[in-house]
C-alpha cells in the first residue's frame, strides 16, 4: 500500500504493474483507490497521474461512502433495543446453565451462564448469522428471475462479515451479503440482492448500471434509505 499527500487528505492506493500501455485508476466501492500502471513505470509519473485524478477520485469516495453500512455500538446490556427483519425488539437477558436465543413477543431474549456483555454479544452474533442465510437465500431466489433475460444462470450465494459494505459481486460473479442486513427489513434486503445481481449485467455504477436498477426496483432508493435509517 502506497499513499501521496494531497492538500490536508492523504490518498492511500495499491499499485499494481502489468504487461499494459496505458494507466488506470480505479476506485473501488470500499472507497479504496487501486492504480494500475505499465511495468517500469516510474513513482513520478504515477504521482502526477493521481493528482491530476485527484479531484475525481475525492468525489468517488464521497459517493460511494453513501453506500458504506453505519450500524451504531451496542451495549448489550438489558432494555437494549435490536433489530430483527426491521422490527426493534428488547434484549432481555436471564442466567441459566443452557446458552438460548429466542423471540418472544417483543423481546430477545437470552439465556446463558453470564450475561455480561462480552458473552451476550457472540450469541446473539451467531443467532443473526444462522438466521441471515434461510431469509437471504429465500429473497435472493425469489430476485433471480428478474434477471433471466440476461442469463446470468445462478450465481453462488454467500454470507460474509463486511466492514465497509452491505453486499459485493466478485469478479467471478459470487454474490455475497453482510449479515448485519438481517437486521433490516425484507425489502432492504432485496434491494442490496437487486443492487448486486445489477452488478453481474453493468459492473461499474454506470448509468446503464441505475438504469437497471430502476427499472427492476423503481422505488429502490426509498428502500437504500430505510436501510441506512433502520440500522443507524
Amino acid at each position: 500500500m502506497a499513499s501521496l499527500e494531497y492538500g490536508s487528505q492523504s490518498l492511500e492506493f495499491e499499485l499494481c504493474f502489468a504487461d499494459r500501455k496505458t494507466m488506470a485508476i480505479e476506485v473501488h466501492p470500499d472507497k479504496s483507490i487501486v492504480v494500475k500502471a505499465p511495468t517500469g513505470t516510474e513513482r513520478t509519473d504515477i504521482e502526477e497521474k493521481l493528482i491530476k485524478r485527484a479531484r475525481w477520485i475525492i468525489r468517488q469516495q464521497k459517493f460511494f461512502d453513501q453506500f458504506l453500512p453505519r450500524t451504531p455500538q451496542r451495549s448489550y446490556v438489558r432494555g437494549e433495543s435490536h433489530y430483527y427483519l426491521g422490527k426493534k425488539y428488547v434484549l432481555k437477558l436471564r442466567e441459566g446453565s443452557r446458552k438460548e436465543v429466542k423471540l418472544k413477543g417483543g423481546e430477545i431474549q437470552i439465556t446463558a451462564p453470564t450475561v455480561a456483555p462480552e458473552a451476550v454479544k457472540p450469541l446473539l452474533s451467531s443467532w443473526y448469522y444462522n438466521h441471515a442465510m434461510p431469509k437471504f437465500r429465500e429473497v435472493y431466489e425469489a430476485s433471480l428471475p428478474l434477471f433471466r433475460r440476461f442469463d446470468i444462470g445462478t450465481p453462488p450465494l454467500e454470507i460474509r462479515r463486511m466492514k465497509n459494505r452491505w453486499g459485493s459481486c466478485t469478479p467471478r460473479g459470487k454474490i455475497m451479503l453482510n449479515p448485519e442486513l438481517i437486521k433490516a427489513p425484507k425489502r432492504c434486503i432485496e434491494y442490496v440482492a437487486i443492487h448486486e445481481l445489477c452488478h453481474l449485467v453493468h459492473p461499474n455504477h454506470t448509468r446503464s448500471f441505475y438504469a437497471l436498477q430502476e427499472e427492476i426496483m423503481p422505488d429502490w432508493k426509498k428502500w437504500k434509505d430505510k436501510l441506512e435509517s433502520t440500522l443507524t
